[in-house]
């Protein structure tokens, strides 16, 4: 919901309507109670991570592509997360937010190893697949390379990115929304 509609309550992070005024009428919470029943965490999950496997594999390309580690790429991954759990998960609790910041996350830190794989693999003219699978197949040495390509600059990226997927993830209802939606509950 948007600040300007705070009249309508607010949600915990169980989902429950809290609300924060007495004009809470009971169409306002007949209306809320259904905007709750939207939400979906399973499906904002699943797209929450397509996204940021979708997101992890284009900062690889475009870091193996160029030559060079784009941070911004991380921005990138935490809207692009963001928008995907908002849209599929529908959620307006603290839960979504915590979801689209994690795969946020997780989108970086793969993209930054498929980026690692891709550069060790062409640097040694070697098969990228096969590098890849070798890498990942010896966690200490994944973890090794992520070490010597961390950058103090990583966690500014990596946190924006997080603060992005936090962000984004929450349903936006627009006042106009919230109209109409109270005009048809209103004439049920």
């Amino acid at each position: 919901m948007s600040d300007d509609s705070q009249h309508a309550g607010s949600a915990s992070d169980s989902g429950e309507l809290q609300t924060t005024t007495p004009a809470v009428t009971s169409l306002d919470r007949e209306l809320l109670s259904k905007l709750f029943a939207q939400q979906n965490l399973p499906l904002a999950i699943v797209g929450g991570m397509v996204a940021a496997i979708a997101g992890g594999l284009a900062w690889a390309v475009v870091t193996v592509a160029s030559g060079y580690q784009i941070g911004w790429m991380a921005i990138g991954i935490g809207f692009l997360v963001g928008m995907a759990v908002r849209t599929l998960g529908k959620g307006m609790t603290k839960t979504f937010g915590i979801a689209g910041g994690g795969f946020s996350l997780f989108g970086c830190a793969l993209g930054n190893l498929l980026a690692i794989c891709g550069l060790v693999a062409q640097s040694a003219d070697a098969p990228l697949v096969s590098t890849t699978l070798a890498i990942l197949s010896e966690p200490a040495a994944a973890i090794e390379f992520m070490k010597l390509s961390f950058s103090p600059m990583d966690v500014v990226f990596y946190a924006i990115a997080v603060y992005e997927g936090y962000k984004f993830s929450f349903r936006q209802i627009s006042d106009e929304e919230l109209e109409v939606m109270l005009q048809r509950q209103s004439t049920v």
